[in-house]
């Protein structure tokens, strides 16, 4: 028992230190991507003893300098609702990781240890909840502001969610059809199949047009240009107007962790989770050829690895869509959810239905 509680925080304490890191240099990133985009030097003057690292010392500065603010909140607020929606942000956007698998069985001193924190069988589910009640934190902070401008930008996020997550939440389903399960382990480890023997069978071959509107859809749940209309940074309707310090910061990683999450899940659903084409726990091998033998704890190292890499690529290219497109008016970005995504959802699941049950006839 004792073993078990350990091994679970062991798996803990990967997976969030992992993601918190990631998160922290995604706010490097972005401000590095943007400017090489904009034929700009970017951020690069933080130092630590004259050493600048090409700006990676900035996320450092930046949490410095906002716990150093003060910790404003607004005189006719609600001051518990106001200190809990920056966290409850937080805690929604993390929770997902317990369900996001980040690599096969690792068998050693005789345990089989699911690389995974919470085994559930109901993961997609789990995954489609929080990401619905992280709309509570925006509504929250827009409300208990006090704010006209901030009760503004949270109506507008609701709004936004409510529209998308009908999409989303259709798009998975020819995944479950796909695969035969709403557990992501499982998913992942069916993605290990080939078609002709040669092509892996991941989510992005099974269901292409369901990656495109759940992608799609889930950039908008993270409120990112060019579907940041909760946010408008360029005006004074964000649904985090009235806050300063710490609580600012939480909403800000919590947005980054957003985007982790929906690349953990893109990957988990769509690109194979931690698969590598052509290794498998045997070793490298070529289907009806033959197999080179490897050790099982260099494979696992290897398809932990590839997950990571998976996650890294989207979230670097939702930092690139952030600033390539433009923003969404509001009556374009309510049409695209629903009368252009969700048509199409219910499109992909009846020709999914109809095509796996002609293979299966």
């Amino acid at each position: 028992m004792f073993i078990d509680v350990a091994i679970t925080l062991l798996k803990i304490a990967f997976v969030f230190g992992l993601v918190l890191n990631i998160a922290g240099i995604l706010g490097w990133a972005e401000r590095k991507q943007s400017a090489v985009m904009q034929d700009r030097i970017g951020a690069n003057r933080a130092d630590i003893l004259g050493l600048r690292l090409f700006g990676l010392f900035h996320p450092i500065a930046d949490i410095v300098k906002v716990i150093t603010k003060e910790d404003w909140i607004p005189p006719g607020g609600d001051k518990f609702l106001h200190t809990l929606a920056p966290f409850l942000a937080l805690f929604t956007a993390l929770a997902v990781f317990a369900v996001i698998p980040f690599g096969d069985t690792l068998h050693i001193a005789g345990r089989d240890i699911p690389l995974v924190i919470a085994d559930l069988n109901v993961g997609i589910l789990f995954v489609i909840a929080f990401g619905s009640l992280g709309i509570y934190s925006v509504v929250l902070a827009g409300w208990s502001s006090d704010n006209k401008y901030s009760l503004l930008g949270s109506m507008r996020a609701a709004a936004q969610v409510i529209s998308y997550e009908l999409a989303l939440a259709l798009s998975v389903v020819g995944v479950i059809m796909a695969y035969g399960s709403v557990e992501l382990d499982d998913i992942a480890r069916a993605q290990g199949q080939y078609v002709l023997g040669i092509i892996p069978y991941w989510g992005v071959i099974a269901q292409p047009l369901g990656f495109l509107i759940f992608f799609a859809a889930a950039m908008a749940e993270t409120k990112r240009t060019p579907f940041d209309l909760p946010e408008c940074e360029s005006e004074i309707i964000g649904y985090f107007t009235e806050y300063s310090g710490f609580k600012f910061l939480a909403f800000w990683m919590g947005e980054f962790i957003e985007v982790i999450a929906v690349a953990g899940v893109v990957t988990t659903l769509y690109f194979g989770g931690w698969q590598v084409p052509f290794i498998d726990s045997q070793g490298f091998f070529v289907p009806g050829l033959f197999t080179i033998p490897l050790p099982h704890l260099l494979v696992v190292v290897i398809q932990v690895t590839a997950f990571i890499l998976k996650v890294c690529f989207f979230c670097w290219f939702m930092l690139l869509v952030r600033w390539t497109l433009p923003r969404f008016r509001y009556d374009q970005l309510m049409g695209f959810g629903w009368k252009f995504l969700l048509p199409l959802a219910f499109l992909n699941v009846i020709l999914s239905g109809v095509i796996f049950m002609s293979f299966e006839g």
